[in-house]
């Protein structure tokens, strides 16, 4: 899978971005955070993607453990803020969102797009995943997704496909950022991995630690 973006890396300032907030009216940007707190920045996908929504789910089980290091939580949706407000009235989650159906944020901080070339869609049937180990045995790509769907319970709406036809095969990143605006960790998805790391996030205790570090 060939990357043809170089995302932002430790060491490197944060590009900013003012985005509407889902609870609310408001706009969220990287300002809000700078002088006051470090951010760990989360950019997902649309909800359309089976993987983004599992990892807002657990994203939301640690979230309190970042307040209390210090340490602020933003995950970025790529869709509609209604489309967004809508999906999160029914499965809330306590980490805070933004949303930027067009994925500016993604290409701010240089986060792949694969090209659908055929050796990628070939790859997408071949390479077996299960990166929250609730299927019954790892699938290709190509179908890990449509059962993660039908487990869900998931119906694709309009604006799903929209997203999709903007989005796919973007890939997501994790940022922490301290307190001056600087990026102190990086994790991008399928950066060491290729395809076999897709939807997969580093551990609880690996993001626990950046923080931990970006927070002294």
């Amino acid at each position: 899978m060939t990357m043809t973006m170089h995302p932002v890396a430790p060491g490197e300032p944060a590009p900013n971005f003012a985005l509407p907030a889902v609870a609310g009216s408001g706009i969220i940007s990287l300002d809000d955070y700078r002088g006051r707190s470090p951010l760990f920045l989360s950019l997902m996908l649309g909800l359309w993607c089976p993987f983004c929504r599992r990892q807002l789910a657990q994203l939301g089980t640690f979230e309190e453990r970042l307040k209390d290091m210090g340490v602020d939580s933003l995950a970025v949706v790529a869709t509609a803020p209604e489309n967004a407000r809508l999906y999160f009235k029914f499965r809330p989650t306590k980490v805070p969102l933004a949303a930027d159906p067009e994925l500016s944020t993604h290409r701010a901080y240089g986060l792949p797009k694969p090209e659908p070339t055929p050796a990628l869609l070939e790859a997408l049937d071949t390479v077996r995943i299960n990166p929250f180990g609730d299927l019954p045995e790892p699938l290709p790509v190509s179908q890990a997704g449509k059962v993660l769907h039908e487990m869900d319970g998931y119906q694709y709406t309009q604006a799903d496909q929209g997203d999709v036809e903007r989005q796919w095969p973007q890939l997501k990143g994790l940022f922490m950022i301290d307190r001056t605006g600087v990026v102190r960790w990086a994790y991008v998805e399928c950066a060491t991995e290729g395809l076999a790391g897709l939807g997969k996030m580093p551990s609880t205790e690996e993001i626990l630690q950046a923080a931990s570090a970006c927070a002294a």
